[in-house]
């Protein structure tokens, strides 16, 4: 019997914003049509944790958060440097793919991109995309230091053992950051969306867009946050997440997820 595929840590960041008067939107992203994984479909920004994401010094770049207190909120015995990663890769990656920057500046405020400051950022993103210890170079270079005490982690998925690629992805959320405005890189992103969860469930529905079910499934849960983006990020860092592992049945010729809890999930 051929042994599953072991999956590659991945963290994703959910970005959030107030659609007035009453609703929240969520930041989608949608693949290149040619991407080894979710080709096309519409997702949140995210990607592989790399083993350059924590440098020696990288937790001092980490506002409100140990690597001690990363460990015990994701558990599973991972060691504390690695889980404090999937935070900051999770920024990382969402610079790297949108150019939203979830960070201080030295005077303790949330960064802003101003127009001057733009293609200085772009120049930073363009090298992060190339090498990951960039984005470190760049926080040192502008006093910056990441926002992880903005971020809520909530959901913890899986891919199935039945497929060939494989990913253990940690999701987080954090509202988006003022004075920013998302961009797609043109490779592996070419779209962006802001929709209400209910939006782009229906939008989905329709065949408009695609959306994995881990998408859906965390739609729904920040749907159910309710009140404004700030509320909706503090309720789901309350949630006591507990690792989702899909598996993949044939049903009349046709691959269908089953989710732990139904009776035909083994």
């Amino acid at each position: 019997m051929t042994q599953p595929v072991i999956p590659s840590p991945a963290a994703t960041l959910v970005l959030l914003r107030d659609r007035p008067p009453t609703d929240v939107e969520a930041l989608l992203l949608q693949r290149h049509a040619k991407s080894k994984f979710a080709a096309g479909d519409y997702v949140f920004a995210g990607g592989k944790i790399e083993a350059d994401d924590m440098p020696p010094d990288g937790e001092g770049f980490c506002r409100g958060l140990t690597a001690g207190q990363a460990a015990a909120r994701l558990g599973g015995g991972l060691a504390p440097r690695d889980a404090l990663s999937y935070w900051v890769g999770a920024i990382r990656e969402a610079f790297e793919e949108v150019g939203v920057l979830l960070a201080y500046e030295a005077d303790g405020r949330l960064l802003r991109i101003s127009s001057e400051a733009k293609p200085r950022y772009e120049a930073y993103r363009t090298a992060c995309q190339k090498a990951n210890p960039a984005f470190f170079d760049m926080l040192r270079a502008e006093h910056l230091m990441l926002a992880t005490d903005r971020m809520a982690y909530f959901a913890h998925w899986i891919t199935p053992e039945e497929q060939p690629l494989r990913f253990d992805t940690r999701f987080f959320a954090a509202v988006m950051p003022p004075g920013q405005e998302p961009v797609v890189d043109g490779h592996e992103i070419v779209d962006l969306k802001w929709l209400t969860p209910a939006e782009a469930i229906a939008a989905s529905t329709r065949g408009d867009i695609g959306l994995r079910n881990p998408t859906i499934k965390n739609l729904e849960l920040v749907a159910a946050g309710g009140g404004p983006a700030s509320s909706v990020v503090e309720s789901l860092g309350r949630r006591e997440v507990q690792t989702i592992r899909p598996r993949v049945l044939q049903v009349d010729g046709k691959p269908l997820a089953v989710l732990p809890g139904d009776p035909r999930w083994y």
